[in-house]
């Protein structure tokens, strides 16, 4: 019996575990753009010591998801918005591009998960709850593109969407959402009617209407 247990930070995998939970408050909007961040802080946050939270924000940099100046200040993107119609231009290109791939292989019950995932962020624009649109948002796309057999791609549109997330909070709050996304229930349709062509708009409209908007 180990009587004496290591401390939490003391796991080789901390600040992988860091990582992740940070990393996903950052895509899911938790944290607005250009907050600032210390490894003070993410290491009181997260009980872990100075090393494993300073690993954890290098690969978060290494992202996209965080800033680091030469001063050492750490903080989440503010986006140009030449920046913005870059990404959205990514968005159109790689999420399109899944949605197509995925459509041959979209069975009914998926297409009821992602109507179930729908009225989830029905659930969150009536409750003015930001983090479970964004959250709930991402899913209804991943669930989709998930189906398209591309790892490499689906990871290509995640790195996107960590980039954005900070920035997806700005967009929510400019929207002033009080139904989900339309384009979701066309692309709903098309998905039950196979129709391609149908998909591939509904989806690119889908994903760069509000983020050129928030660069205008």
């Amino acid at each position: 019996m180990n009587l004496n247990p290591r401390p939490l930070d003391a796991h080789p995998l901390a600040h992988d575990r860091v990582y992740r939970q940070l990393r996903s408050r950052i895509m899911h909007g938790d944290l607005a753009p250009g907050q600032a961040l210390t490894l003070r802080g993410i290491g009181k946050e997260y009980e872990v010591s100075m090393t494993p939270a300073r690993e954890a924000v290098r690969r978060l940099a290494a992202e996209g998801a965080l800033t680091m100046s030469a001063s050492g200040r750490i903080s989440t993107p503010e986006l140009s918005n030449e920046r913005i119609e870059e990404l959205a231009a990514l968005r159109a290109l790689i999420e399109v591009e899944l949605a197509s791939r995925a459509l041959p292989r979209a069975h009914l019950a998926l297409i009821d998960r992602m109507q179930a995932i729908n009225n989830a962020i029905s659930d969150a624009v009536i409750h003015r709850d930001a983090v479970s649109y964004i959250r709930t948002n991402l899913e209804f796309h991943r669930t989709l593109y998930l189906r398209a057999q591309a790892p490499a791609m689906l990871a290509m549109a995640e790195t996107v969407w960590l980039q954005m997330g900070p920035t997806m909070r700005a967009l929510y709050g400019r929207l002033r959402r009080t139904e989900p996304p339309h384009f979701h229930k066309l692309i709903i349709a098309a998905l039950r009617a196979g129709d391609e062509p149908g998909l591939r708009l509904a989806v690119r409209t889908d994903v760069t209407q509000g983020l050129r908007m928030l660069a205008t």
